[in-house]
């Protein structure tokens, strides 16, 4: 028993240490506890923040990338124009071939065109203002003579037959009938070919020089609503057509559309008189061209 109680104090002392050992120990567990949590919420934070910058940054990424690829491969709108004008019909194929213009003038057209005139009262066989204008009818003079040559024996022969132009193959151009004048270039056409072309024969075609043809082909209102275009060329020969020669033709249309301010419709002498030798074979390519883009490439 004493050694009990000499010893309590010691015993006491020493729960009593051991106890202030364990509560200092627990309290700095508690801190470090603490502190980590501390740290590893602002790195979550940051994260979260870094994430979230990324996560924004990559939809940011992902919309511009859906944009581009909304408009990758798609064309310029057809009816654009260099000048930035978009057309208002764009949208048919049709109306857009048709709405191109140039915007040259008239004379600006006609400077770049090697025209020589060499009018002959004799052609001229009445009035044709703009509201008569409808077509522009193509030929081939179907022999090998230059244009003035070709002017010359229409002169000669007293038919009183000549186209507005004849286009050599050199690409000069000779003009013997004004645009504001009827030529009788087309002569008489199918019968019912005025109401399907939608032409008339009237007044102001003083009708000189005609000899009907036929009961087959009584129709004779083309000549009054149309500009008639020769081309130097033999379709017997089947040889092509120069370059030089179709390059001017484009640029004859175009004067042509730019005088009346709209574009007339392009067909070849045989549409209009079944049978007729006009155009030849080698031309069809190049008038279907011209019909639907106003130049004999396409272009």
């Amino acid at each position: 028993m004493t050694f009990v109680r000499h010893n309590m104090p010691r015993v006491v002392a020493c729960m009593t240490l051991t106890a202030i050992c364990a509560l200092t120990l627990a309290v700095s567990l508690a801190g470090c506890d603490s502190g980590s949590s501390g740290d590893a919420t602002r790195s979550v934070d940051a994260g979260a923040e870094v994430q979230a910058d990324t996560t924004q940054g990559e939809a940011t990424q992902t919309q511009a990338d859906d944009a581009a690829a909304s408009t990758e491969g798609e064309d310029a709108p057809e009816s654009q124009d260099p000048n930035g004008e978009v057309d208002e019909t764009q949208g048919s194929s049709e109306a857009s071939s048709a709405s191109v213009k140039d915007n040259r003038t008239p004379a600006e057209i006609r400077a770049t065109l090697n025209i020589t005139e060499d009018f002959r009262e004799e052609f001229i066989h009445g009035e044709k203002p703009a509201e008569f204008q409808k077509y522009i009818v193509m030929h081939d003079t179907e022999g090998e003579g230059e244009a003035s040559n070709v002017i010359d024996w229409w002169a000669s022969n007293g038919n009183l037959v000549a186209s507005h132009f004849v286009v050599n193959k050199d690409g000069s151009i000779v003009q013997c009938v004004p645009l504001d004048k009827i030529a009788h270039h087309a002569g008489f056409g199918d019968a019912g070919h005025n109401e399907s072309y939608g032409v008339t024969d009237e007044s102001r075609d003083d009708k000189e020089g005609t000899k009907p043809i036929g009961d087959w082909a009584p129709d004779y209102g083309m000549n009054s609503y149309s500009v008639g275009i020769e081309m130097v060329h033999m379709g017997e020969t089947h040889e092509g057509y120069p370059e030089e020669q179709l390059k001017a033709v484009d640029g004859l249309i175009a004067y042509i559309d730019a005088y009346y301010g709209f574009q007339s419709d392009i067909i070849e002498h045989s549409d209009w008189r079944t049978g007729n030798s006009d155009c030849s074979e080698e031309f069809q390519p190049f008038l279907q061209n011209l019909q639907t883009t106003r130049t004999h490439d396409g272009s």
